[in-house]
């Protein structure tokens, strides 16, 4: 993982300051490119401890085309619960407090007993709009990924497979707009590859969750495609560090990695979207311990 040690080290030291949408404020490089030959293992973070089954979930169920958050909060997984919490508390008069306080985490935890418990509460407040799953599937009536997967296996030197999750008519409707906002796939000589633009990444903590994200989705596509997984080229557009997340990359970057570990599928399902959490399994994860830092909501 030396690429992503090494951006997170040169924004660090030489990124912009610049503010955000949040208030909370960053340091940005514009215009960033890391390659990963997964071929020498299965880029996910050593140097703290990355959570492969959130990270996994959440592809299946942007996979799945959902939308709702109702399916992961009854996973244990709260990645996608500060969006909805924070417009629930707005819809009904309620104070917002800092996303890192003990405030919002009561708040967060009774939000998400509520959406787990009460399915009417769910669909009203926890749906995040056309987000990534509904672009993905349901495009303007185009299920992106059903389309991608045939045309790998029918006409793999194609240069149009793209998928795009940026919807520029319903950017307005979703919870976030999408970050990791299109990827395109290549095959050559039986390997796949994919590159995937990153409009705007929070580097510590998203960018450890999107790169291996897509190296196992990567990996799907393979086996659903009988290639062999090629490279992940991750570019980013608004490469950032929050302020507040400062103290916690130098913590990071003090730490020596160890070796990647290893990822294995253990079927092979129908389709493409008949993948469960339980057909992954990541050997030799040897990581440090995890580092708390507070989501910008």
């Amino acid at each position: 993982m030396q690429p992503y040690l090494d951006l997170l080290r040169l924004v660090r030291t030489h990124g912009v300051r610049r503010e955000d949408r949040t208030g909370t404020g960053t340091r940005s490089v514009f215009g960033y490119q890391m390659r990963f030959d997964l071929s020498r293992g299965f880029p996910l973070v050593t140097t703290k401890r990355v959570w492969f089954r959130g990270l996994a979930q959440e592809l299946l169920w942007f996979l799945s085309g959902e939308t709702n958050i109702r399916p992961l909060v009854r996973e244990g997984i709260s990645i996608w619960t500060d969006w909805p919490l924070k417009r629930y508390l707005e819809q009904t008069g309620q104070a917002v407090p800092p996303s890192d306080s003990p405030a919002w985490a009561a708040l967060k935890a009774d939000f998400e007993a509520r959406i787990r418990e009460d399915e009417a509460f769910a669909v009203r407040y926890g749906d995040l709009g056309p987000v990534y799953g509904r672009q993905w599937r349901a495009f303007g009536g185009v299920d992106q990924i059903a389309r991608l997967v045939d045309q790998l296996r029918t006409n793999p030197e194609s240069r149009r497979h793209i998928v795009s999750a940026w919807n520029a008519a319903e950017i307005d409707r979703m919870a976030l707009p999408p970050c990791h906002m299109m990827f395109q796939c290549y095959v050559a000589e039986g390997r796949l590859s994919c590159q995937l633009y990153v409009r705007s990444n929070d580097l510590f903590l998203g960018a450890p969750f999107n790169i291996a994200q897509y190296a196992l989705l990567v990996h799907m596509l393979a086996q659903q495609c009988d290639l062999i997984p090629g490279e992940l080229i991750y570019t980013i557009g608004d490469a950032h560090i929050y302020e507040n997340h400062l103290d916690q990359v130098d913590e990071q970057l003090g730490r020596e990695p160890y070796p990647l570990p290893t990822l294995r599928l253990r079927r092979r399902p129908p389709s493409i979207f008949d993948y469960v959490y339980e057909d992954f399994e990541l050997l030799d994860y040897r990581h440090h311990p995890p580092i708390k830092a507070p989501v910008a909501v």
